[in-house]
Parts: structure tokens; sequence; C-alpha cells
């Protein structure tokens, strides 16, 4: 049974992967066998996380890279070949939001600025979009494959404050949906895509709006949160590990086309 949600030897691609949450997923697929590229548009983020995995014996290759830029995505996708021999798995964990496109006492939503609206989707949509076209054709090539996209809460329920992180994840979501059947309909059923969907989880990204600066507490909007996860806590990061193992593995060979929440508990709230 425990062969079943084996991942070791497969080649994984992580953009994001110098990232909080990505990091974390880097350094447990690679303990548990896997090699791994770390792809990130912050090369030093990249390099520690790469130097982490070696410094315990795994396999990690650090890429500087730019998920909105294709050629950096070719040219990225031919270093991970030559180093590794093949991909298996991608994973789009590239993403976040921008302080500029979330309302606030200072920011009417009727002034966000269309250039950081703008950034927020391309980042998180487009960012998983185009490294889906290169790694995919791949994929497709091979007549196998899995791509894994990162979602949100947000997808489900839109948060207050957050209208572009919200709408692209969401499309996020939905792109999941679709490539999934267009991959499988297309070129092979034995390519997967899914998506999972992060709940509370304290990042760079969101640290702005959910902790006090200078005090380290839970802003309002933090205590809400913990609030209305049944779980009463944000989440560690290591608690995506077992679900994406998962995922990745033949445990969920039949699984593709869903996004699956990772959240405490916090979907299921209706808040009464």
């Amino acid at each position: 049974m425990s062969d079943l949600f084996d991942v070791k030897g497969k080649c994984i691609v992580i953009t994001g992967g110098g990232g909080v949450l990505c990091g974390t997923l880097a350094r447990d697929l690679a303990r548990n066998g896997a090699k791994v590229c770390i792809a990130d548009y912050d090369e030093t983020k990249a390099n520690e996380v790469a130097k982490q995995i070696k410094d315990e014996g795994g396999f990690a290759l650090p890429l500087c890279v730019n998920v909105l830029d294709k050629a950096q995505i070719q040219s990225a996708l031919t270093c991970a070949c030559d180093s590794m021999g093949k991909i298996d798995i991608l994973i789009n964990g590239a993403g976040g939001n921008k302080k500029e496109a979330t309302t606030s006492d200072e920011m009417s939503f009727f002034d966000l600025p269309a250039d950081a609206i703008r950034y927020v989707f391309d980042l998180n949509f487009l960012g998983t979009l185009l490294p889906s076209q290169v790694f995919g054709k791949h994929m497709a090539d091979n007549g196998e494959g899995m791509i894994l996209n990162v979602s949100s809460m947000n997808a489900f329920c839109p948060l207050t404050k957050i209208a572009a992180y919200s709408a692209a994840k969401a499309a996020v979501s939905n792109f999941t949906q679709w490539l999934a059947v267009h991959m499988c309909q297309n070129y092979s059923t034995d390519i997967r895509v899914n998506a999972i969907a992060p709940g509370f989880f304290i990042t760079e990204q969101n640290r702005f709006l959910v902790t006090d600066k200078k005090t380290g507490n839970f802003t309002p909007r933090g205590q809400s949160i913990v609030d209305h996860t049944p779980m009463g806590r944000f989440g560690d990061a290591e608690e995506l590990c077992g679900t994406v193992r998962w995922l990745l593995s033949d445990a969920a060979k039949f699984v593709t086309g869903i996004v699956v929440p990772i959240d405490g508990g916090f979907s299921a709230f209706s808040g009464v």
C-alpha cells in the first residue's frame, strides 16, 4: 500500500519554489526521493531551498525563472531536462497578492490602480497558464505527466479587500478543470491536472494583512480568519505535504480535474 504514495525518482519542477509553501513542498518531495527543480524569480531564495535539500542528501536544481516570460520557461524546461533527464510533474506555485491591489482605509476599490490589478492577475493566472503550455507540451509529447496548480480558498468564496487575487485564483481553479479535460481528450489519459486550495497559512504575501508589523499579534482580519476556521488556527506549511504527495502519486491515478481544499474546515463553516 505504501508504494501507492511513492514519489521516488519523480522529476518535478516547482515554480515559486523559493517561497514558504512551495519551498516546504520541495523539501518534502526531495526527502521522499524525488528530484526537484526549484524555479523562482528570486534566485537567492531558489538557491537557499536547493542548498537545504542538498545538505539533506537530496537532489535539487535551482533556476531563476520569470513565469511570465515564455522564453525563460522554455529555457528552464531545457535545463531541467538536461539535468534530470525528463519532467514528470509541474507544480505551478508561483503567485501572490500585491499591497497596491488591496483595498484599505487609504485605498478605495474605486481607486485601485489597473496596473496593480493586472500584476496580480498576470502573476497568478498567466503565471500558471504559460508554464502549463511549455511543460504540458513536453508531457503531451511523452504521453504522460502531472500538473498540480496552487489555487486558494479565495477561489471558493472571495475574501474582502483582495478582489484581484480572489478573481485570479478563481481563474486558476477554472483553468485546472479545463486543462484536465483538454489533456485527456486531446493528448493522453495518463496526463492529470489537479489543484490544491490552501486555506490560511502565513506567508510573505499575506503577512501584512493578518499580523501587526510592530507587535506580531493578529490583526482583526487575522483573528477573524482564525475564528472562522473550525480548527482554530492558521495552517503549518508541512500540512500541505500529505495531500500533495497523494495527488502526485499513483494513489490518485484516477483523479483529475479537482481542486482540493486544505483549510482546517474553513470552507465548511457558515460562520454560525
